[in-house]
């Protein structure tokens, strides 16, 4: 289940009052990519692929934090009743489908990480957890970028991003570009 269009702008508005910060608009940037580059497939729903970018990211209404606000989100979510939401909060990070690829701080507990493990291991990705990946690395809060300027941006941040999640990125834009027929910077800039 999801939130409808408006009750999720609503939800992130109220999580962003929870915690300021360029989060919001990240997440509004990384909708609209999702929502773009869904109208271009045929069997993906843009108006879901735009709320799922709009969620990606809701656990950062809990604070400052690196793993955490996947946790977060992921539980939050659950909690709401909005499973499909709760999914995408679990696996934005992870395009290799395993916490070993994710930069940052492990800055949960040893259960919640054991409960993220296994709920990834769980999961079968399908095309709205890749596409909303993939708009996650194209997506900053002043916009859409190319994806290599993203992850090198990470990169500066966190102070590594390792080579094979660089190259599943790279795999996921050839993927949907083969999926819609066209450049995905094109689709994302219209």
């Amino acid at each position: 289940m999801l939130p409808t269009r408006k009750e999720a702008e609503i939800i992130l508005e109220e999580a962003w009052k929870c915690n300021p910060g360029p989060w919001k608009e990240h997440s509004l940037v990384t909708a609209q990519c999702a929502e773009k580059i869904a109208s271009a497939c045929p069997d993906l729903d843009p108006e879901k692929a735009y709320i799922l970018g709009l969620m990606h990211d809701i656990g950062r209404k809990f604070g400052t934090r690196h793993l955490g606000h996947v946790y977060d989100g992921w539980r939050y979510m659950l909690r709401s009743g909005y499973e499909e939401a709760a999914r995408v909060c679990l696996t934005h990070s992870f395009c290799e489908g395993t916490l070993d690829c994710y930069i940052g701080n492990f800055d949960i507990t040893e259960s919640e990480t054991a409960q993220l493990d296994t709920a990834l291991r769980e999961t079968v990705f399908d095309d709205y957890d890749r596409l909303i990946q993939l708009c996650d690395a194209l997506a900053t809060a002043q916009g859409p970028v190319k994806m290599e300027e993203r992850m090198l941006d990470v990169k500066r941040r966190y102070g590594s991003y390792p080579q094979s999640k660089w190259d599943k990125n790279l795999e996921l834009k050839a993927c949907f570009e083969k999926k819609t027929g066209k450049d995905i910077y094109t689709l994302i800039s219209n």
